[in-house]
């Protein structure tokens, strides 16, 4: 068990937290969630130790090793990657190398040989032999490929570190895991595995993270962080959604009868209290009416943008058609012979794990790239919006965003365009912020209002809920849902190509796959599939 014991953590005079009492008990899996600023990803600093309350402390259970994920990225460059993997256990990692140091002396001595066999009853204890076929258990099921697990982490790619380093962090079963936004860069089969890992892991589980389809999957619990506090509530994050709203609207109920209460009191001891017969009962309404309190109900300190895409002109029947494109990169062919046609009523979500060829067809299509071979040809009637998932290049600069944006605009008026920029929550002077100095998120919703104002009926994105809050990303989707006009897109979030998509393509090692589907009917299909075939080959083995 971990536990925060009245936790205040103050910037000045700002309060992050304020007293905060909360147990985290064996067997549960909590989701942590709050508005972006809420203090999450702080509240998990403070948990793990990286960070000292400004009062209060965090207790764990005597003898409990807690474990986290880490987010610097290149701390262990100059280790091999089943190293950084069993360095999630500590103590292990040290046994090893402390018996792999004594066992190569040239001058063995008895004393070595009683030290040597300390080590050798520990690193038993702690399952030492399982750990490196543990660790590569751990690394195939997030998708690093075996033929990468000696090799060092700094010959890794950003995404590939990310995994290794979430391995590190489940690694050898701790009895409490913490986990920062464990699904950013993953694809989405190693966020199914990852579900899968947590629902059978029989420990304390605290997480962060902005996809509602994995909370669902995995949470027991949800801790919401909402003005300085945090409250528990059983259940998933759509059992959270429905019982805080439930909450309020009881809240508000009792509150209309308190006021009913209050109004009937007042009228009885305005018209009977200078009545000598009814003073007593006058009276008697006057202490029970300064007994009434209403209870405070304060709304959710969360923002939702207001996302809207309305296209200016009504698609017609011919969109895109695509005929054997391929494109190489770097010696390596990236498009192989990639051929199909969009219909007027078509959202494509481009699943799998191969993001470089996701991203280069939609940069070819965005006229950002030419193709080697094959061509695309997009209808008359159409008209492309293009979100690029790296927008390094767009916010290199010092422009204001409202000057930015009206060179996306039909329409030449400060006014109207930042009204696009006020329903993604830059309000005020938040509209002459500059782009150079936007965050992670800002720079998304700055993206999105590109896209709106430009009003076109073909939406292109590329990992658009990267960055985003919750509330953000519940509001893209809500705004994808309704949109008329076609939309292809990638995307981490089950729940946001469940909800989106009606077709799905996906680039396989086998080839690549185009069915008018869900993503979930797509994935039972393709998971049938793969039982049927290791059936097969087992049948043909024996």
């Amino acid at each position: 068990m971990i536990s925060a014991n009245n936790v205040t953590l103050r910037f000045g005079k700002k309060a992050l937290f304020e007293d905060v009492n909360i147990k985290f008990t064996e067997g549960n899996c909590y989701g942590l969630i709050g508005a972006n600023g809420a203090g999450k990803s702080t509240f998990l600093r403070i948990l793990t130790g990286q960070l000292e309350p400004s009062k209060g402390d965090v207790t764990v259970t005597p003898g409990q090793r807690v474990s986290f994920l880490q987010q610097d990225h290149f701390k262990y460059d100059a280790y091999t990657v089943l190293d950084t993997v069993i360095m999630g256990n500590a103590r292990l990692y040290e046994v090893m190398k402390e018996k792999e140091a004594i066992y190569m002396k040239e001058d063995f001595t008895d004393e070595d040989g009683i030290k040597a066999a300390e080590l050798e009853g520990e690193f038993a204890n702690m399952n030492g032999w399982e750990a490196e076929s543990d660790a590569a258990t751990l690394l195939n099921g997030l998708g690093i490929d075996p033929s990468l697990h000696y090799v060092q982490m700094s010959e890794l790619d950003g995404n590939q570190k990310v995994k290794v380093l979430l391995a590190q962090a489940l690694f050898g079963n701790p009895d409490i895991l913490i986990l920062d936004e464990p699904t950013n860069h993953l694809d989405l089969d190693a966020i199914a595995w990852l579900e899968e890992f947590l629902i059978n892991f029989d420990n304390t589980v605290i997480v962060v993270s902005h996809d509602r389809y994995f909370l669902n999957k995995v949470c027991t619990q949800i801790a919401d962080i909402d003005y300085a506090k945090i409250q528990l509530y059983a259940g998933n994050y759509d059992f959270w959604y429905e019982s805080s709203q439930l909450m309020i609207r009881q809240m508000k109920e009792a509150n209309r009868k308190k006021e009913e209460k209050i109004k009937e009191l007042q009228e009885f001891i305005q018209r009977f209290s200078a009545n000598a017969s009814k003073s007593k009962q006058a009276t008697a309404r006057k202490r029970a009416l300064e007994k009434i309190e209403l209870d405070e109900i304060r709304p959710s300190s969360r923002k939702y943008p207001y996302i809207d895409f309305r296209p200016e002109r009504e698609i017609g029947n011919e969109v895109l058609e695509v005929k054997n494109l391929s494109k190489t990169i770097d010696g390596v062919k990236v498009l192989d012979n990639i051929s199909f046609i969009l219909g007027r009523n078509d959202k494509v979500a481009f699943v799998g794990s191969n993001e470089k060829a996701k991203t280069t067809l939609f940069q070819i299509l965005a006229g950002e790239m030419e193709p080697d071979e094959g061509s695309y040809k997009w209808g008359i009637t159409t008209s492309q919006a293009y979100f690029a998932k790296d927008n390094t290049d767009i916010f290199n600069s010092d422009m204001p965003i409202t000057d930015w944006l009206t060179q996306y605009s039909a329409i030449k008026d400060a006014t109207y365009v930042r009204g696009f920029l006020g329903r993604m929550l830059f309000a005020g002077d938040d509209g002459m912020k500059h782009l150079n100095v936007l965050s992670g998120g800002e720079r998304v919703r700055c993206q999105l209002s590109m896209m709106m104002i430009q009003a076109t009926n073909v939406l292109i994105f590329d990992e658009p809920t990267n960055h985003l809050d919750m509330e953000s990303i519940t509001a893209l989707n809500n705004g994808l849902i309704k949109f008329p006009g076609v939309i292809l897109f990638s995307c981490h979030d089950h729940q946001f190509v469940q909800t989106t998509a009606n077709r799905i393509m996906d680039f396989t090692p086998d080839g690549f796959v185009d069915k008018m589907t869900t993503y979930d009917e797509y994935l039972a299909s393709s998971e049938a599939a793969r039982k049927n075939t290791v059936y097969t080959k087992t049948e043909e083995d024996n």
